[in-house]
């Protein structure tokens, strides 16, 4: 961090999910206090899997937290394992074990999101985080902002950073509501327990079985425990997007009629899933207005093709808590730095997320076939490298990345 003789900004953190923590761990790690405030009255282990690519665990790494992670996330030995939906064949696949790290220098992981979490916040005190503070507004009082909670309570702040979700009120605030544009696709996830789920399931391996207007991903979390399930299918009349949502196991297994009966046996292990409609947001043009920005879903929301959602939230967290330390004397110049760093590529992120619908849903054809093909000829993890490579403090230069 820059040598400076102003006292440190107070910088409020919006949001204590996976970029909300993120952001106040490197934030701390760049010697800037934060104080988070998170609408849940207490820590509950929310959500369901999550997959820490190469580019999200060199983040954590970074943070001194992938160790922590490492406790309860798998490892996987297998990635981008496509599989045909009527009889399992694989497609392609990508041995994690033996090429990950050789490209990347780190794994890929599998976790609970709740597990993440809990590595997250072990780079943040505890006093940091206010719970059962839900916000609902934010205005100016003189040269600061004012947060203004449910229950009639509020903080102000020098700094506020909206990672709120795809809801988010900080968002909502700067630029208006984002209109959302129907997919006409909803999500099922649901975890099945390890020793219910068939063996083929419990390997280290991401599998995605893919066919007419659906797909499914499972792959185990939890150190093994739990088997995660994330399934895409066509909406029809759901428009509910909350991970409140619930479906029924038949509901879910009336979707996968006539697939493989290895699929809809782990299907039938699950318990009660959730299920939300997938609603896509075009890309934003702006993150900040003076000394307020955006993070994580907050920013970019994208579809779960690419399953990139965590990792851009943490990658976000990196690159503005180096802009902040390095610009902490002009704030606002230090977020359009971060803003004018990471838009551009999660614009693109969100863009290959929505194509990567098409090609997953295909109908059995001309087109599927040459598909079919072309993933047997691929390789993965070369042909995402623009993906996993990535690393915020090559973009922000050795020079800046050396003074936090």
């Amino acid at each position: 961090m820059t040598a400076s003789t102003t006292a440190p900004p107070r910088i409020a953190v919006l949001g204590g999910g996976v970029g909300g923590l993120a952001t106040a761990g490197f934030l701390r790690r760049a010697g800037l206090p934060s104080t988070v405030y998170e609408q849940a009255p207490r820590r509950t282990e929310v959500g369901a899997g999550v997959v820490v690519a190469p580019n999200a665990a060199r983040q954590l790494r970074r943070l001194k937290v992938l160790d922590v992670f490492r406790e309860r996330a798998v490892r996987l030995d297998t990635g981008w394992e496509f599989r045909r939906w009527q009889d399992g064949t694989v497609l392609s696949s990508e041995d994690l074990s033996a090429a990950c790290e050789r490209l990347y220098g780190e794994h890929t992981y599998t976790a609970h999101r709740a597990d993440l979490l809990t590595a997250l916040m072990s780079s943040v005190p505890d006093d940091s985080v206010r719970h059962g503070h839900e916000c609902i507004g934010l205005d100016h009082k003189g040269d600061a902002l004012r947060l203004h909670f449910t229950h009639g309570r509020q903080a102000e702040a020098d700094v506020v950073i909206g990672a709120d979700g795809v809801h988010s009120v900080v968002r909502g605030t700067l630029f208006g509501t984002s209109p959302a544009t129907y997919s006409g696709l909803c999500a099922f996830r649901a975890l099945v327990p390890a020793e219910r789920a068939p063996r083929f399931a419990r390997r280290p391996a991401q599998t995605l079985w893919i066919g007419p207007d659906h797909h499914l991903v499972h792959y185990p979390v939890s150190a093994g425990a739990l088997v995660n399930l994330v399934a895409v299918a066509p909406a029809g009349d759901f428009t509910v997007e909350s991970w409140a949502a619930t479906a029924t196991v038949a509901e879910f297994l009336a979707e996968f009629d006539g697939w493989d009966q290895r699929l809809t046996d782990l299907i039938s292990a699950a318990g009660t899933p959730g299920r939300w409609a997938l609603l896509d947001r075009a890309p934003l043009s702006r993150w900040s207005e003076g000394r307020v920005t955006l993070l994580g879903d907050a920013a970019h929301p994208m579809l779960p093709f690419l399953a990139q959602g965590a990792a851009q939230a943490i990658e976000d967290a990196a690159a503005l808590a180096r802009c902040l330390a390095v610009g902490i004397d002009d704030p606002p110049a230090a977020l359009r730095r971060y803003e004018q760093l990471r838009l551009p590529r999660t614009t693109r992120l969100q863009s290959a997320s929505r194509d990567r619908a098409h090609s997953n849903h295909l109908p059995d054809g001309t087109e599927q076939q040459a598909r079919d093909k072309a993933y047997a000829r691929q390789d993965p993890l070369v042909a995402n490298r623009w993906v996993y490579a990535y690393d915020p403090d090559a973009e922000l230069g050795d020079s800046e990345a050396a003074q936090e």
